[in-house]
């Protein structure tokens, strides 16, 4: 017999011990939050202009925004675009006086676009034509901008530098060039091509193409609207509306046509064909699969952007770019090189090629399903485009920007070697977050942020140690973020909250400068005046684009601007090596960053 019953046998019933007091509970102390001045301040790092409401805690981040301000250096870039400003550089006389102006405003930079988008250059070159027209403008054969650009940059000791576009070897409006000469080196697009299915599975599908535009009649297609058309449907006609899943809810012929649904569509069919489609596949009931089929072609096939974009991936195509490096540096005495946006991908659709295929293939060490184990767009039926992950999706977009970062390298070296101490820089979009889709990962390897797509493998394919300098596009009419939230407009697309990024991520790597655009100012001088001191106060610098952008009435205010000389960061010997050196050992002592303000930008800013 066990103990317990034993007891209980014997009279010697026991009892279960009292559970013991839980202890009294500590009261949760209430928090107690320091009192801190808010970090937004009157500011003005440009002193001849007025002072504007700034972002003092955020503009301040970071070893080279401080160690910029310490030494009371500023980048004060002016760019010259090519072709735009192709009769502003037509003659020495022009040129002489154009350098004397940019010197005596207070520049302390030119970048001289001399291959633009078009893949003719300024200069005469052995590997492509020279321009001498365009919109108009025309440039004599026989002179040579850039000889007395050089000549006339050094005689008023101000830096020149050199743009170049990569990975452009065309422009859409000319449709010449080596781009359209080699079309086995342009970019394969994977062009989604929308189309109606139906039937039961692939084996039965019975497939018609879909206008690709909504709201929009094109021949020998389907039109999809969003809501009635605004003309009566023909008798000589059939259209039948759908609901957000495909199925048909009303057909004008035997109901007429309700409402379109929200999500949904009205399908109308103009031509016998396409009413044909309709009249065997779109009873009351039926479901219609909305499917993008894909199509692969040549950029020239189908060029919907202005420059003939190029593949990265083919070593023909990433040769060729070095080789303007060479030839500018062999001929010319200038204090460096910029590579404008054009190094990078035409889009997430590019390069989409046989040979970028193989190449991936081979990357990852197995046949892929094409695209779809990298992605597949998708369509509704109102025609709302979407994009569907494939299992290689992440790998696909480190690996095309490990292709672009490892050509970077490659131009650096090639510079180093060639003319040892020519600095490098890249100009680039600042909306950070969308360059996955280009491929260009300009930032530090080391930063961290919270895009999905930051994977530890997509942040080693950072560049920013390769570069001296960094321009971002931060090509916003809004100029601080106080202004933004006065206004009720996102706070992430005005010129300060770009700044503020593009130091991130550089993450002390490369110095940074903001970018302005002048168009964005037209009769504002007010504005741009707030935006120059945004852009100086978020990043170690500006830049202003462009000179063509009817320049003459923005003189004043850049003069009141820079009144006060300043020397560029880049300028110094060492300094950067420096606050390299200075950001690594914060890095071994565990030193953390803070959080990293992320705001909404705008899709195609600066691009």
């Amino acid at each position: 017999m066990v103990p317990a019953l034993l007891g209980v046998v014997m009279g010697q019933a026991r009892t279960a011990p009292a559970p013991p007091t839980p202890p009294k509970p500590k009261p949760i102390p209430h928090v107690q939050v320091p009192v801190r001045q808010s970090s937004f301040q009157l500011g003005a790092p440009l002193p001849g202009l007025p002072s504007v409401v700034l972002d003092t805690k955020n503009n301040g981040w970071g070893l080279a925004q401080q160690t910029a301000r310490a030494r009371n250096l500023q980048g004060r870039i002016l760019w010259v675009d090519g072709t735009a400003n192709l009769e502003r550089v037509g003659s020495e006389e022009k040129i002489v006086n154009l350098v004397r102006r940019v010197k005596n405003v207070g520049f302390n930079t030119i970048v001289f676009d001399v291959k633009p988008i078009v893949g003719f250059t300024l200069y005469p070159s052995q590997l492509t034509e020279k321009i001498t027209e365009w919109r108009g403008q025309k440039l004599d054969k026989s002179f040579d901008p850039l000889a007395v650009m050089v000549r006339e940059c050094k005689r008023h000791n101000i830096p020149l530098y050199l743009s170049l576009n990569a990975f452009s070897e065309g422009h859409r409006m000319t449709r010449q060039g080596w781009g359209y000469q080699h079309p086995q080196f342009q970019t394969v697009q994977y062009d989604p091509i929308p189309t109606l299915r139906s039937g039961q599975d692939a084996e039965s599908w019975i497939e018609y193409q879909v206008n690709p535009a909504r709201n929009e009649i094109r021949p020998g297609t389907i039109a999809a609207y969003t809501s009635r058309p605004p003309f009566a449907i023909p008798d000589q006609s059939d259209a039948v509306v759908v609901d957000r899943d495909g199925i048909v809810r009303g057909r004008r012929d035997v109901n007429g046509l309700p409402t379109v649904p929200r999500g949904g569509s009205m399908l109308v069919a103009l031509d016998r064909k396409s009413m044909d489609f309709l009249l065997d596949h779109a009873y009351i009931g039926d479901r219609l699969r909305f499917d993008l089929v894909p199509r692969f072609r040549p950029i020239s096939e189908n060029q919907t952007q202005w420059p003939l974009m190029m593949n990265p991936h083919q070593p023909e195509v990433q040769q060729r770019a070095l080789s303007f490096i060479e030839e500018l540096l062999t001929n010319y005495d200038a204090q460096g090189i910029v590579f404008d946006d054009r190094l990078r991908y035409g889009g997430l659709n590019a390069d989409f090629s046989e040979y970028t295929r193989a190449q991936f293939e081979k990357f990852v060490g197995r046949p892929v399903q094409w695209p779809d184990d990298v992605f597949r767009f998708t369509t509704s039926p109102g025609l709302e485009e979407g994009l569907r992950p494939g299992k290689y999706y992440d790998v696909w977009l480190t690996w095309r920007a490990q292709t672009l970062t490892n050509w970077v390298i490659d131009a650096r070296n090639l510079i180093d070697r060639l003319k040892p101490g020519t600095q490098f820089g890249i100009y680039a979009g600042s909306w950070y977050g969308e360059y996955t889709k280009f491929g260009a990962n300009f930032a530090s390897p080391n930063f961290q942020a919270g895009f999905a797509f930051m994977t530890p493998e997509y942040q080693q394919t950072g560049f920013a140690h390769t570069l001296d300098f960094l321009i971002t596009g931060c090509y916003y009419p809004v100029a601080t973020i106080t202004e933004a939230m006065e206004r009720g407009l996102p706070t992430g697309r005005t010129v300060e909250a770009a700044g503020q990024l593009s130091n991130r991520v550089a993450r002390d790597k490369t110095w940074t400068y903001a970018g302005i655009m002048l168009n964005d100012y037209k009769d504002q001088p007010r504005q741009f005046e707030r935006a120059l001191q945004a852009a100086t106060a978020s990043t170690q610098g500006v830049m202003v684009f462009d000179l063509s952008h009817d320049i003459d009435t923005f003189w004043p205010s850049l003069e009141r601007a820079f009144r006060q000389p300043r020397v560029s960061p880049n300028s110094v010997p060492g300094l950067l090596d420096d606050v390299r050196k200075r950001r690594k050992a914060l890095d071994a002592m565990g030193t953390k960053d803070g959080a990293t303000p992320i705001r909404e930008g705008a899709a195609g800013t600066g691009h």
